[in-house]
């Protein structure tokens, strides 16, 4: 007995009735439609790429692709973004009770005897017509600020890393769901059937003194199909493994092989209805078609000179957070959608001034490059750019204190976020903290509100943005209320 006719005899009655639910109704509907209803999805079933995506967008987007730039670890809004001259004063004084407000402290810090106030050592200044106040530690980026919009008030339930992470680029702080970037394939899919929708690049920090732990679970696809998580480019060596031919098998072997693999897996795909089959089928011929186009993506040798005084230097070596960038901006030209790059090591629990400089310096003209960049390219308008980490930090010092050094544990009560590009309202910055960067006094933006404003952008309401799940409508910003932030959008 073959194994399909074991699953024929074994099958139960209500697995039967539920397969076969929906047949007078799609009988009824081919009736009506015409035969070739019944087809609309080939071109999305082929293995060929998609053209277009699972759900049409609500209304007209003003963004086709994303960059996301996540600082591992949680940059510090203080020392960079959210200036408190007023704590100069404050030095070596104890954190308020009455602002504090009894929060919960990481373990890290809620056993310390104190919890001494300490002002940044950096100085800052206003930039732009937008008079943002930025750090001196990034003078590239403060050339771009009237393009790029600042988000002051963010603000997040999470206080570790794991769960901040998976929360900002999942909408739930359980590992597991499908992230931001497999959204966005699953919605608006592929513009260009050689190369994948959604890409992930982990770019290597100068500084390692603590790097955070990140996995493949934050760019998995969750509970959507297998075919819309992330591919990871590698940013040293080949850029996907097994990509090339295995020696002593040329490309017509390889073809014919695939082509076997394609009608086996059709065969089981008839049989048992497994839609992972037909994400298998599209991973190998997608790998086939990358055999050509990766090379072409990766080799920077046609770049001019021109390109590399923007990004600085760094972009020339391979797995730089700069090439890494230089490699979205070809990605982004070739109709990839999502482009996730991580960058470590921003969890600055201590020595504050020897870390974060070197951090600073990792992203800095490189973020200035791309934005500028795309701008010139014509590709900034439909190209929205998202920078941030997964919470702040505090404005009281982890261990010892100088005017020198420091350190500062996690705050999820504010950070800053900002946007550039993509229909995002250049030169804006919204929010506004107290004196201490401890609490928002003004336009909080909440992860599921940053992620409902950034689905707007590209064209979804976030409350019809869904998948259905576990008999439910699941979406990225979850059932409780999120609201689109029109007053960061052009």
């Amino acid at each position: 007995m073959t194994f399909f006719q074991d699953f024929k005899q074994n099958i139960t009655r209500r697995h039967f009735f539920a397969q076969g639910s929906n047949l007078l109704g799609t009988a009824a509907l081919a009736a009506l439609g015409g035969a070739g209803i019944l087809r609309a999805d080939e071109g999305n079933r082929s293995g060929v790429g998609r053209q277009s995506g699972a759900l049409p967008p609500h209304f007209p987007p003003k963004a086709k692709h994303i960059i996301y730039l996540h600082m591992v670890g949680g940059p510090s809004q203080l020392d960079l973004f959210d200036y408190k001259p007023v704590m100069q004063e404050w030095y070596d004084k104890d954190l308020p009770d009455s602002v504090r407000m009894g929060q919960r402290l990481t373990t890290m810090t809620s056993g310390q005897a104190r919890f001494p106030i300490a002002p940044s050592k950096y100085k800052f200044e206003q930039v732009g017509q937008c008079r943002m106040w930025m750090s001196e530690l990034l003078p590239w980026t403060k050339k771009i600020a009237d393009e790029m919009v600042f988000i002051r008030g963010m603000h997040t339930e999470a206080i570790n890393h794991e769960p901040a992470i998976s929360f900002i680029q999942t909408g739930n702080m359980v590992t597991g769901r499908p992230c931001m970037g497999s959204w966005v394939s699953y919605g608006l899919g592929s513009l260009n059937e050689n190369l994948p929708t959604f890409v992930v690049m982990v770019a290597r920090s100068t500084n390692t003194e603590q790097v955070q732990a990140i996995s493949a679970r934050l760019w998995s696809s969750g509970y959507l199909p297998g075919e819309h998580a992330a591919t990871q480019f590698r940013t040293g060596g080949d850029p996907i493994f097994f990509l090339n031919d295995p020696p002593g098998v040329p490309r017509p072997v390889r073809r014919t092989t695939l082509d076997g693999l394609k009608s086996l897996n059709q065969l089981n795909y008839e049989a048992l209805g497994d839609p992972e089959t037909h994400t298998r089928m599209q991973q190998y011929e997608l790998a086939f078609r990358m055999q050509a186009s990766v090379p072409e993506l990766t080799d920077l040798a046609a770049e001019p000179e021109s390109t590399y005084q923007l990004y600085g230097d760094e972009a020339r070596k391979a797995g730089t957070f700069a090439n890494t960038a230089l490699l979205a901006r070809r990605m982004v030209e070739r109709g990839v959608r999502f482009v996730q790059i991580y960058h470590n090591n921003w969890d600055t629990h201590s020595n504050v001034s020897g870390r974060l400089p070197d951090q600073c310096r990792d992203v800095d003209q490189a973020c200035y490059g791309l934005v500028t960049d795309l701008k010139q390219r014509g590709l900034l308008g439909e190209t929205l750019i998202l920078w941030g980490g997964e919470f702040g930090r505090t404005i009281y010092s982890q261990g010892g204190l100088s005017k020198e050094n420091y350190g500062r544990d996690h705050h999820p009560r504010c950070f800053t976020m900002w946007m550039a590009g993509g229909g995002a309202k250049g030169g804006t910055v919204y929010g506004e903290t107290d004196d201490f960067s401890y609490n928002i006094v003004k336009d909080p933006v909440h992860v599921r509100d940053f992620h409902a404003t950034v689905l707007h952008l590209l064209g979804y309401d976030h409350e019809r943005f869904s998948y259905k799940y576990q008999g439910l409508d699941q979406r990225l910003t979850g059932v409780e209320p999120a609201r689109v932030v029109k007053e960061l959008l052009a």
